[in-house]
């Protein structure tokens, strides 16, 4: 058998295995709640290594170093939650504490900081933590605070109110299931003050068995977690937010089926 065979071969392997572990992992028998939650404490809380680093968007890791993606995230963050601000109904309150839950390594902190009084930066690792307060260096006042996967209603209860916007940027699709998300999200409404605002993004579901929440096997889907954005939208109202608007992003440098919400508190 020719080489090109052997590697034609042995790529169709791969993509026929790569295809059963997804499908086992969105469509298989769903895991209990707290294996799921116990699998992302132990791969976030405690990570190391480049493959980690670049998970959480720190900006040393490989995928950011000297490539100004890093810069470029925040950035765009920043510019689209201000073009809908702007479009936003009312009166909104004015960006004074911001909260960014699942800070990772700052990008969003550093871009929000020149609007803030304060950023709360909120994360499971302690290290990510560490390093997005080096980030964000002297730009804002910063608040570290170090999250349990299992417990974030226990981090939550240490922020002192009011906040004014609370972001959850790349993060709703890495949390352990759908629910998992929706409970930020009540913590979000929670730490608001009322019309305070809440900038959040998920991954969205092309209504395919592909592009549905991960079951099983946190590890081995990272960012395995998408609802439908009627789904997430109807969700919100019945929390309590008003959801003022969403943008789709089909794709960009970093992943794709992304919808932006800006949501206020009533």
């Amino acid at each position: 058998m020719t080489e090109p065979i052997q590697t034609r071969l042995r790529a169709a392997a791969r993509t026929a295995r790569d295809t059963a572990n997804l499908l086992l992992t969105r469509a298989g028998p769903a895991q209990p709640e707290g294996t799921l939650e116990r699998d992302a404490a132990r791969y976030w809380e405690h990570g190391a290594g480049d493959p980690w680093r670049n998970n959480s968007h720190w900006r040393g890791g490989s995928q950011f170093d000297g490539t100004g993606l890093w810069e470029k995230a925040g950035q765009e963050h920043l510019d689209l939650y201000q073009r809908l601000r702007q479009a936003a109904a009312g009166n909104p309150a004015p960006v004074d504490r911001v909260v960014d839950w699942g800070c990772g390594g700052g990008a969003n902190a550093v871009a929000f900081a020149p609007l803030a009084s304060e950023i709360i930066g909120v994360d499971v690792s302690a290290d990510s933590v560490q390093e997005c307060a080096r980030q964000v260096g002297g730009a804002a006042e910063f608040t570290g605070v170090v999250a349990s996967v299992s417990r974030p209603e226990q981090a939550a209860a240490t922020i002192a109110r009011p906040v004014s916007l609370f972001l959850c940027l790349y993060v709703l699709e890495l949390v352990p299931s759908k629910e998992y998300g929706l409970r930020l999200m009540r913590i979000a409404y929670d730490l608001l003050t009322p019309g305070g605002q809440a900038f959040v993004q998920i991954k969205y579901s092309a209504g395919s068995w592909r592009t549905s929440s991960r079951r099983r096997s946190y590890r081995r889907d990272l960012a395995g977690v998408a609802y439908r954005v009627d789904e997430f939208w109807t969700a919100m109202t019945r929390i309590g937010f008003q959801p003022e608007t969403v943008v789709l992003v089909p794709r960009n440098e970093l992943d794709e089926r992304y919808a932006y919400f800006l949501l206020v508190r009533r």
